[in-house]
């Protein structure tokens, strides 16, 4: 969906596809009819806004031939939809039984996803709509921690030289870091270190918010670091990560959400780290804790859960300043490893969960004069 800025600009909001599973462009286009559509319909939407997902043998096939590119194109706006970024983190099967750390590889010391990066802005250049200022893609924050030395960050920067120069040469098109707890950037000061020194004009950061959240990081206060720094938050996600107060407390339902398909990082304001969320209920740390679960952002967790909403209105506030961020992606992948008693039953109702998440954030929009 566009809206409108009190400065003028045009905010993007899109949700992202993440959510479903497709490797092969039948895969894709099916997506669109089976979930995209109703989702527009049921938000009465003149055009809605697709944050896709294009895993890395699509990307691929899709670069190789621009008809192909053309023809999604088309595919997109006879059904009202639109495309200004795409999700880049996970490269492939992302929706296998077990993901876990294989999200982060290949990793940015791996030409396998310099490759995919390319790939991907070539395939955005000619999705974008005439009218759009510009273009967005999000990818992992360099790696997982593990093994992270100069070596490895002297080989990624390499990459991300080369990667700057085609996307300068491309145009219109910017790649986004996007923090995340357990990776080489999961601060907003490692943020500002590790990106710094590359093209600030074609690479920034992606802001998640659940990430955000997760961190225990202000967002006003990383806003503003990041502005200071001169790197660009060119995407951000919108998104709530599940919050609890006392865990021990609460274990029998936390353990409900302890599912083996993804990481669920685990936080506490006192600083205790956990990278799954079965290590920390192992723990017995005290809280409060925030946990990497996408949460649905209209809903509300089972008690004596609660979700990090609070946090997402403050980012929001603090993007819409100016505005900061004009790319604004709702990102809730986790839908199929909710507890099973608040799963969508079908196609329907997932769809119907997913325009109740638009919804709520744009009305959050609205609130701040974005309409």
């Amino acid at each position: 969906m566009r809206l409108h800025h009190p400065g003028g600009s045009t905010v993007h909001l899109a949700y992202c596809t993440n959510v479903h599973p497709a490797e092969d462009l039948p895969g894709v286009l099916a997506q669109l009819d089976r979930f995209a559509v109703p989702v527009r319909d049921r938000l009465g939407a003149d055009v809605l806004g697709l944050g896709l997902w294009l895993a890395a043998p699509v990307a691929a096939v899709l670069a190789a031939d621009r008809d192909l590119r053309l023809r999604l194109r088309r595919e997109l706006a006879v059904r009202g939809l639109e495309t200004v970024t795409l999700n880049g983190f996970p490269y492939q099967a992302f929706h296998a039984p077990v993901v876990k750390h294989q999200v982060y590889l290949p990793d940015w010391t791996d030409r396998r996803r310099l490759a995919y990066t390319r790939d991907l802005a070539t395939v955005l250049a000619d999705l974008l709509p005439d009218d759009a200022a510009r273009g967005s893609i999000s990818t992992l924050p360099f790696a997982w921690r593990t093994d992270w030395n100069e070596a490895r960050m002297a080989q990624a920067r390499r990459l991300l030289d080369e990667l700057a120069r085609g996307l300068r040469r491309l145009g219109r098109v910017r790649v986004a870091f996007e923090p995340e707890p357990g990776c080489v950037v999961e601060t907003v000061d490692q943020a500002v270190t590790a990106l710094s020194t590359l093209d600030n004009d074609v690479i920034g950061v992606c802001l998640d918010l659940a990430h955000l959240a997760c961190a225990w990081e202000d967002p006003a206060d990383t806003v503003a670091k990041l502005t200071a720094a001169g790197i660009p938050i060119v995407k951000a996600q919108v998104s709530a990560a599940l919050e609890v107060a006392d865990p021990v407390a609460a274990v029998d339902v936390l353990s409900e959400y302890a599912e083996p398909r993804f990481l669920h990082q685990t936080r506490s304001a006192g600083g205790a780290a956990f990278d799954d969320l079965p290590e920390a209920l192992a723990s017995r740390a005290s809280g409060p804790w925030r946990v990497h679960f996408h949460a649905p952002l209209h809903g509300t967790a089972q008690p004596p859960l609660s979700t990090s909403t609070g946090v997402l209105r403050q980012g929001l506030a603090a993007l819409m300043a100016g505005p900061v961020c004009d790319h604004l992606e709702v990102e809730t992948y986790t839908w199929t490893v909710l507890p099973e008693a608040e799963r969508p039953a079908d196609d329907a109702g997932l769809a119907t969960g997913i325009a109740a998440e638009l919804a709520f954030a744009r009305d959050q929009l609205h609130g701040l004069g974005v309409s």
